[in-house]
């Protein structure tokens, strides 16, 4: 049953135990962040719960941050209009929470730590943030996920691979164990494969990202893409911009995919082809 965001810590808090803080994150954000300042933070001012803050430009689409002395969170605003936002230093989805934190989550239902948690500890001045400045990014939805690889890739570019004999490399790429390729094929800009992908011959991908154990056919075009783990991409096939892939999703030969989501296992044989831009 979803328990929500708060829900599954009083689930879990017998396993995360009542001696020390622990630190939460959500599953979608990228943050580079340093823990142990955060954790140092947390203990610095007894919080009961402290929360990375991020700045951006736009915060209309986040959770603002009213911000007091010594770092105190006074509030939380949900999705300003950008002009009355209290701040542009926004939830950044990473939390360090004392075990004190179970008493304020009720069991048996799902419960929102920062709609019904965070409020009420923000009321008791229990509430604390950290100002975290390294690179941070919603990966929620599919674009930003691979807006956020093509940035960690050019933070790594200097890795660059050479350009094999029988095959064409466009840096930035980045490469897992076990990978094999067609000759003839066209790899990147972009491009990540994951561990034992396979590529067939004259095929292409670019700013895409490949999950372990992709099987792509040769003369396949995979642009703008997202390849889930043990998926089959037959020959011929194009799979272009705003397409997710399932894993172990079966794509057949001479088959075009535009900004589709595949589910997982599903067989696909025909064109799909669903413009949204």
């Amino acid at each position: 049953m979803p328990l929500g965001t708060a829900g599954p810590v009083k689930k879990a808090e017998k396993l995360l135990g009542y001696d020390e803080p622990f630190i939460m994150l959500n599953g979608d954000i990228f943050a580079d962040l340093s823990y142990r300042e955060l954790l140092n933070t947390h203990r610095r001012t007894g919080a009961l719960a402290t929360i990375a803050l991020c700045k951006v430009e736009d915060p209309s689409r986040y959770g603002v941050a009213e911000i007091g002395d010594d770092n105190r969170i006074k509030r939380f605003i949900e999705k300003p209009k950008r002009e009355e936002a209290p701040s542009n230093f926004i939830n950044a989805g990473v939390y360090v929470l004392s075990p004190k934190i179970y008493d304020y989550i009720p069991v048996g239902r799902a419960v929102s730590i920062e709609r019904e948690v965070f409020p009420k500890l923000a009321e008791q001045g229990k509430l604390y943030g950290h100002f975290a400045h390294g690179l941070w990014m919603d990966i929620g939805k599919p674009e930003e996920y691979l807006e956020t690889n093509k940035i960690i890739l050019d933070l790594i570019s200097k890795l660059k691979h050479e350009t094999a004999k029988d095959f064409e490399l466009k840096n930035p790429v980045a490469f897992d164990k076990g990978v094999s390729i067609g000759e003839k094929s066209i790899i990147g800009p972009y491009a990540i494969l994951g561990k034992n992908v396979k590529v067939g011959k004259k095929a292409q991908i670019s700013n895409s990202v490949v999950f372990p154990d992709v099987e792509i056919g040769e003369f396949a075009v995979i642009e703008g893409a997202i390849i889930g783990e043990g998926a089959k991409i037959g020959r011929n096939v194009k799979v272009t911009k705003g397409c997710v892939v399932g894993d172990l999703a079966n794509i057949r030969d001479n088959v075009d995919l535009f900004h589709e989501a595949i589910c997982p296992g599903k067989e696909v044989s025909e064109n799909i082809l669903n413009p949204k831009d």
